[in-house]
């Protein structure tokens, strides 16, 4: 009974895991994606314009 009790939650954190990973992969892409892409486009252009103007006033 030993091995039982030792095997336990290792196999518990396993199925949680994998469980992580489907979601994961399930939630990437469908119809959430293009609002995702965008709002990351849109930070990095609010982060690579502020940088730009930090540039200018600096020179």
């Amino acid at each position: 009974m030993d091995y039982v009790s030792a095997l336990v939650p290792p196999v518990v954190m396993a199925a949680f895991f994998i469980g992580l990973v489907v979601t994961i992969v399930k939630s990437q892409g469908g119809p959430n994606k293009a609002k995702e892409d965008a709002a990351v486009d849109s930070a990095l252009g609010h982060a690579e314009a502020a940088q730009q103007a930090s540039r200018t006033e600096g020179v």
